[in-house]
C-alpha cells in the first residue's frame, strides 16, 4: 500500500480544499520558495494567501488573474545597487520573483494590501445562483399532484 503526500498540491492551490479531500493525485510538484508564504482558509468561501515580500514596495510588485491563475511578480527597482555593497553576511533574499496560484472555478481576488512587509491577498469563491443547490418542495395529494391508479380486478 502506498500513501501520497497531497501537501504540495495544497501549497499553491486555492478553493481546491474539498476536490483535493476526494481526490488522489498521484504527481508531485516542487513549489517555489522564495516567496515563503502561507494559504489560509478564514471561512468557507473566503481564503487569504500572505507572502513574505521584505524590501518590496507597492510600486515593484504586480498582481494579476488570468483565468483560474493567480500570478505574483516582484521586481527589485535597481539589482546593480546590492552588486556595489559589500556584505559581511547576506542573509536577506534580494531578488526577483514570480509565484504562481492556481485558483478553481469561481475564486475571484477581492483585494490586496501590502503592510510591514507581508503582502495579504483576499480571495472569494462566489458560486452563481444557478449553480448552487436548490431545495425541492415536495407535494402532497391535498395540493393536487395525486395520481390515481386504477386497477382491474376481473372476478372468476
Amino acid at each position: 500500500m502506498s500513501n501520497f503526500n497531497l501537501s504540495p498540491l495544497f501549497r499553491t492551490s486555492v478553493g481546491f480544499d474539498r476536490i483535493l479531500d476526494m481526490m488522489g493525485d498521484l504527481t508531485e510538484r516542487q513549489p517555489a520558495s522564495y516567496p515563503p508564504y502561507n494559504i489560509e482558509m478564514l471561512a468557507e468561501n473566503k481564503y487569504q494567501i500572505t507572502m513574505a515580500i521584505a524590501g518590496f514596495s507597492r510600486e515593484n510588485i504586480d498582481i494579476q488573474q488570468e483565468q483560474n491563475s493567480l500570478i505574483v511578480t516582484g521586481k527589485l527597482p535597481c539589482e546593480n545597487v546590492a552588486k556595489e555593497r559589500k556584505f559581511l553576511h547576506k542573509g536577506i533574499a534580494e531578488r526577483a520573483f514570480k509565484q504562481e496560484f492556481q485558483l478553481e472555478d469561481h475564486v475571484k481576488v477581492t483585494g490586496a494590501e501590502l503592510e510591514h512587509g507581508l503582502l495579504y491577498i483576499n480571495l472569494m469563491r462566489e458560486i452563481p445562483e444557478a449553480m448552487k443547490p436548490r431545495k425541492i418542495a415536495i407535494g402532497s395529494q391535498d395540493q393536487g399532484y395525486s395520481q390515481t391508479k386504477v386497477v382491474d380486478k376481473k372476478m372468476a
